[in-house]
């Protein structure tokens, strides 16, 4: 499933390419009714918290809303009226350029009320400048659960996912398994800041990079990382392998519905409070 810098860099890109512009709007697939009555009207702008790409439209209240699921995609073509490739759920097109949605959870035309539920499920995203981190800092602190679990969780922290999940938690040598309320506050927003960072970068290079320069390929003579997902890792999909740092194999073990890639020496437990 896309992580959050993929939606904040998707939303950038709608933005960049269909702002301001007189939109047409269709479902070839036809399970998206509604978009044809947003056919003429003007994209405004794409947003997006966590895991959700809303669109919004000049003079209509209403927003559609986007999750990508684990299949969901735009594909950009610089063309007039393509041909319809697969299950199209979503088309916007100008002149010169269409935007085609194939594959997503959701795709849906909101009422502001119905947005409002949906961000009202969802702790702060890191990448957005309006989020509040002691929300996430407060909800960590309380809760007995594994700190593994609870990044995963949308609701104490937007747009996390996976990758994010167990490269942050490496890069500050954290046990995965430790319940959030035995980490101080200090630990805890350190792992805010360090998401912030990554996933704005994310957001610009559209990958997830999370090696420090000392370990990037050139620095350590190996060659880079080939994987579908793109950038260099510290132990995400490295199971069984030597740890770039101490040399220990990485580890694995289904935590929150995924698998958690984690070091065994570099990510101890840390002192109790």
């Amino acid at each position: 499933m896309p992580e959050g810098h993929t939606l904040h860099r998707l939303a950038r890109d709608l933005t960049a390419d269909f702002g301001g512009h007189r939109v047409a709007s269709s479902s070839p697939q036809g399970r998206f009714e509604v978009a044809a009555s947003l056919d003429g009207a003007v994209l405004s702008e794409g947003t997006a918290w966590g895991k959700h790409l809303f669109v919004r439209f000049d003079g209509r209240p209403e927003q559609v809303h986007v999750h990508l699921g684990l299949y969901g995609a735009f594909t950009f073509l610089d063309a007039d009226d393509p041909p319809v490739t697969g299950q199209v759920r979503w088309r916007l097109a100008r002149p010169g350029l269409t935007a085609d949605l194939r594959g997503p959870t959701a795709c849906e035309l909101l009422t502001p009320d119905e947005v409002d539920r949906i961000l009202d499920r969802l702790g702060p995203d890191p990448i957005r400048p309006d989020a509040d981190p002691e929300r996430f800092v407060t909800r960590v602190l309380r809760s007995r659960a594994p700190i593994a679990t609870l990044l995963m969780d949308q609701a104490v922290i937007a747009g996390v996912g996976n990758v994010y999940r167990a490269e942050v938690l490496f890069r500050l040598g954290l046990d995965p398994f430790v319940p959030g309320r035995d980490l101080t506050a200090k630990r805890v927003r350190a792992i805010w800041d360090d998401l912030v960072e990554l996933m704005a970068a994310g957001v610009v290079s559209g990958r997830i990079d999370t090696v420090r320069p000392e370990h990037e390929p050139e620095a350590m003579g190996r060659p880079p990382r080939e994987d579908d997902h793109g950038g260099e890792v510290y132990v995400y999909r490295r199971s069984g392998m030597p740890c770039w740092v101490c040399g220990t194999f990485v580890r694995t073990q289904p935590i929150a519905a995924r698998n958690l890639f984690w070091c065994p020496r570099c990510q101890r437990k840390p002192r109790r409070r």
